[in-house]
């Protein structure tokens, strides 16, 4: 009896139901007529794609920097790899490997200046990069229009520049990752094994960083800014590393986006990236403060599984197709969720 108790206050009651909910999705779905099997694929799907947009929390919460609202500083650094990737007309592996090195030095550039600004905001960081987020957005609604892109496969055809809204890298990298490893087990039921492979990989990198000098030091400025002073650490320079890192994951992040769904989506698509993200590690145990990798896979699987399932159940229980209604009720609610719990989900 105490080790449930220990268990439950150690899990915590909020992420407990969460996954009973999910899991009673799982269980309802075959009776309403909704295939478990391709359930799983989309949830498996989902959680590849996000998972490393959420690893991005990781290195700013440790710090001290709060979560980064500012992700989409990170996305466009990646949206700029992606279609200067595409522009340059390199497939398969080497043309996202190609992506992610473009996406590298900007995101690296867009990070260090993004962290000096939060290091002149301390106490601030959260409301000040979520209009980081917001108004780089806006700024590169004009840019996607002058950016002297070429291609055809991209540029609006009337006018022969200007990028699209929504642009297809089908026919380049789409699913190089996913598909290293990967392996079918029905017609509905696939196993992305390099996404997987990848963000793994990434986690443990991520985990093994946060173990050396340098990273210890980082979080011993998140949770104790005045013994890191008198130890000599420059809390200044460990925040902007910070920074940069998370910035840098979220470049990589929407790359692995990108290659799963298919398509670059420009302009204000990445205008509310960062909250899906936010809500989905708080929903995994993370606090304001503390962050961990088990924060993020939990966080993920429950907020893309409940995502994911949600509306294909309610659908086939009301026989109506409400399936876009109800992922924005469900998404907007969990995320309401998860930021009122900004100080009381424990670590």
């Amino acid at each position: 009896m105490k080790d449930i108790k220990n268990f439950i206050e150690d899990v915590g009651w909020p992420r407990i139901l969460i996954a009973l909910f999910l899991l009673s999705l799982f269980v309802l779905a075959p009776f309403v007529g909704v295939r478990l099997d391709a359930s799983i694929n989309d949830t498996l799907v989902r959680f590849g794609m996000n998972g490393v947009m959420v690893l991005a929390m990781v290195p700013m919460v440790q710090s001290g920097c709060g979560l980064n609202f500012g992700l989409p500083l990170g996305i466009i650094a990646g949206l700029l790899g992606a279609v200067t990737s595409v522009e340059l007309e390199v497939t398969g592996l080497p043309g996202i490997l190609t992506a992610m090195l473009i996406a590298t030095p900007i995101a690296i550039v867009l990070g260090w200046c993004y962290g000096l600004l939060l290091n002149k905001v301390k106490g601030s960081e959260m409301m000040i990069a979520t209009y980081v987020g917001f108004s780089s957005v806006a700024l590169m609604c004009i840019m996607w229009l002058v950016l002297p892109y070429k291609s055809p496969n991209m540029v609006w055809g009337y006018a022969g520049k200007g990028l699209r809204t929504t642009i297809s890298i089908e026919a380049f990298w789409q699913n190089a990752i996913s598909g290293i490893g990967a392996f079918r087990i029905n017609e509905f039921l696939a196993f992305p094994t390099g996404m997987f492979l990848f963000f793994l990989l990434l986690c443990c990198v991520m985990s093994l960083f946060m173990r050396t000098r340098t990273g210890t030091a980082m979080t011993i400025v998140g949770s104790n800014p005045d013994y890191a002073r008198a130890s000599g650490v420059n809390i200044d320079k460990m925040r902007t590393l910070s920074v940069i890192l998370s910035t840098w994951l979220g470049a990589i992040g929407i790359i692995m986006y990108e290659q799963c769904f298919g398509f670059v989506q420009l302009y204000m698509g990445p205008f509310y990236m960062a909250f899906p993200a936010v809500a989905a590690i708080l929903i995994g145990g993370a606090s304001v403060k503390k962050a961990n990798i088990v924060n993020v896979i939990v966080g993920t699987i429950l907020f893309q599984g409940i995502l994911t399932m949600t509306p294909s159940v309610i659908n086939s229980m009301i026989q109506t197709d409400m399936s876009e209604v109800i992922r924005i009720i469900v998404s907007n609610g969990m995320i309401l969720y998860a930021l009122t719990r900004v100080t009381k989900v424990r670590s």
